[in-house]
């Protein structure tokens, strides 16, 4: 017989698990600081010298002062080491300078760019970490794009930085925009140039679409930043971000496959098959160099680098241990880098190729360590992408799509480093060093001591994120 009870058999109902307002404006501080570094020069354009190194080195004080209040778990003995040896390296070049003052200022922004790495991959989990990459690049292609159409609409003109008008003769590169958005020209965005917006747009693709594959809400808008980001890319057209972006789509098909294997020893193919296309790849860029970049506007030289290249390989060979002293970017009122190298009447500020510049700078130790830094962080991220999440005796957890975006940061930052000595300062140092130092913290995502203290506390919800 039935009998009636007061005693319910389901858990009382109770307001859902939210974050608490501190968390949320850790995370907000955290987007700050990724769009900081994404931005690039748009803070010299905007504040000047002096107000854009305020704005960096007061956020990394702001940035350690976190950290040491809120004590999130680190593994100390997983550090990216040869990241840190290559830091430690360029402070240590201050005993043998040749440019002292550059080199203590240009520290000054490698060391801060390096501590918001380590704080921001220590504080945030890895949904958090790629949940706040993607705002970051929001705020900043969606100011690129209203930028460009203020000064059509609103400016009426070419702008030079600091909101100057040009009083006719100077040269387009100066110019902050030179209002290209409706004339079919390349367009610069906040950054000043076309290069740096076309790779921050294609990291907006990456991201935006793994966000997509990851299910996360507001999947429709994603789809409207995707194009966003997409129309950019286009319309900055650099040639060297077309062949990143083609790299990037190698490396995703490639990952994409060897997620597919089933049995030990089927990646061997696959492997066999990508070292077989790359090799090839390169041999065809290099030796039809002509033909491609003809065909993407460019001249063979990329634009007079080489005649760079070899300015800065002649000077680098006369100390080729341990170089000239550290300075990224080279800084263009030192009397050893003024009017040194000339480009558009204007003095060259970098390489205009990633290992070059170290060797200039940090010479052959350099290169080396610089080099050991990708090999690692390549390898790690490589396995952390198609490697299955197991940590007990269940085989078939299904990937996470968040995982490829190490690896394929990594092979945009690779090409990008063959034209630009980007990666080695902002956005592009900062993400490498991120990525590797949260690998190694959590090689599994939602798992460890802090991934799991921090979902616990934040009340994370993983299966909708």
């Amino acid at each position: 017989m039935t009998t009636h009870t007061q005693h319910p058999i389901a858990a009382p109902p109770a307001a859902p698990i939210r974050e608490k307002t501190g968390h949320l404006l850790l995370r907000g501080w955290c987007i700050l600081v990724l769009a900081g570094a994404l931005s690039g020069t748009s803070l010299l354009m905007v504040l000047g010298v002096v107000g854009a190194a305020v704005a960096v080195f007061g956020s990394a004080v702001v940035s350690l002062a976190l950290w040491i209040l809120l004590r999130p778990v680190v593994q100390w003995r997983r550090l990216p080491w040869f990241a840190v040896a290559y830091v430690v390296l360029a402070v240590a070049s201050l005993a043998w300078t040749a440019w002292p003052a550059a080199t203590a200022l240009t520290l000054g922004l490698l060391l801060s760019t390096t501590i918001h790495a380590f704080f921001i991959a220590s504080v945030l989990t890895w949904r958090e970490l790629v949940r706040a990459v993607a705002s970051a690049l929001k705020w900043i292609l969606g100011l690129s794009l209203a930028f460009e159409l203020w000064v059509s609409l609103v400016w009426g003109g070419p702008i030079l930085p600091e909101f100057g008008r040009p009083q006719g003769g100077e040269d387009p590169i100066t110019m902050w925009s030179r209002d290209n958005l409706f004339d079919g020209g390349r367009i610069q965005g906040l950054f000043g140039n076309s290069n740096a917006l076309a790779y921050v747009a294609l990291l907006g693709m990456v991201v935006f679409g793994l966000r997509f594959a990851a299910r996360a809400p507001r999947r429709t808008l994603l789809v409207g930043w995707f194009l966003l980001a997409a129309f950019l890319f286009v319309r900055a057209g650099s040639a060297t971000a077309y062949l990143a972006a083609a790299l990037t789509a190698v490396v995703l098909v490639t990952a994409l496959l060897m997620r597919t294997t089933r049995r030990a020893g089927e990646r061997t193919r696959y492997y066999l098959a990508y070292a077989i296309v790359a090799v090839g790849g390169l041999a065809a860029l290099w030796f039809g160099r002509d033909a491609v970049f003809s065909l993407l506007g460019r001249s063979a030289d990329l634009t007079g680098r080489e005649s760079i290249w070899t300015a800065v390989l002649a000077r680098a060979g006369e100390r080729p241990v341990l170089g000239w002293g550290f300075s990224t970017p080279w800084v263009p009122t030192d009397p050893f880098f003024d009017r040194w190298i000339v480009d558009h009447g204007e003095t060259v500020m970098q390489a205009h190729n990633m290992w070059i510049d170290v060797y200039l700078q940090l010479g052959v130790v350099g290169v080396v360590l610089m080099a050991l830094t990708y090999l690692a962080f390549i390898w790690r991220s490589w396995f952390f992408a198609v490697d299955r999440p197991r940590w007990d005796l269940v085989a078939d957890r299904p990937y996470e799509a968040l995982t490829l975006l190490p690896t394929l940061t990594a092979a945009q930052l690779l090409v990008q480093g063959l034209a630009e000595s980007s990666p080695l300062l902002g956005w592009g140092w900062m993400f490498l060093v991120m990525f590797a130092f949260k690998i190694k913290q959590a090689p599994l995502v939602g798992r460890g001591p802090s991934e799991q203290r921090l979902a616990g506390e934040q009340g994370e919800r993983l299966a909708q994120r």
